[in-house]
């Protein structure tokens, strides 16, 4: 059976929230739901019963979500190249980390979450070049130190290691699925993160934001 034959046996994708128009949604015939996939610097919402999925090397994903309001999402994010390895949370190169968490946490609770309630996951940071600067633990230690920070106690986290992640988070159940990679992949995640480093390194990050 092909793709296209599977997508027009399923359910019609339900609308998706004010902002999210633009993502394509695919019939992920393993979890009967439909999927969304996010790239580097992406974000993504939804209160349905769909899958958001990414794929992992030195980034991070937060997986957040409110599971009375039944709503939830997941970004995707990398600290930009810096000189200064200290994890503080007014430093430069986690500006762009703590713009990525509050962007997302912000839309969860503009559509009904609540702070108390947030269940938070995290996954990635893996060591894509051994004997190269770790940006995937800096990427780690920097997501711990804000949602503590912010008040927010971590769930689960599957962080670490040398292996890139491909990552299905599911946030009606609140299920965050893993599955490592082999090696070969790393090469290609490198390049591509490399490239996303040296970007945030020389732009702007978008105006101010705060936690609700």
């Amino acid at each position: 059976m092909s793709h296209r034959e599977v997508f027009q046996r399923s359910e019609s994708p339900r609308q998706t929230l004010p902002g999210f128009e633009h993502f394509n949604r695919y019939w992920l015939q393993q979890r009967s739901c439909f999927a969304v996939k996010i790239k580097p610097g992406e974000f993504y919402v939804t209160n349905t019963n769909e899958a958001i999925t990414t794929l992992l090397g030195s980034c991070v994903a937060a997986c957040v979500r409110d599971p009375i309001a039944g709503i939830g999402g997941m970004n995707h994010f990398l600290l930009p190249a810096s000189d200064d390895h200290r994890v503080a949370a007014l430093s430069d190169a986690t500006r762009y980390g703590a713009y990525a968490m509050e962007k997302l946490i912000n839309e969860i609770m503009k559509h009904g979450g609540r702070k108390e309630r947030l269940e938070i996951k995290i996954a990635g940071g893996g060591s894509m070049v051994r004997g190269m600067t770790d940006i995937g633990d800096q990427n780690v230690r920097f997501v711990t130190q804000y949602l503590h920070y912010e008040g927010f106690d971590i769930a689960s986290a599957d962080t670490g290691g040398e292996h890139p992640r491909n990552v299905v988070y599911l946030p009606q159940e609140g299920r965050l699925l893993v599955k490592k990679l082999g090696t070969i992949h790393n090469s290609k995640l490198f390049e591509v993160e490399s490239r996303l480093k040296q970007r945030l390194a020389t732009s702007q990050i978008g105006g101010a934001v705060e936690l609700f």
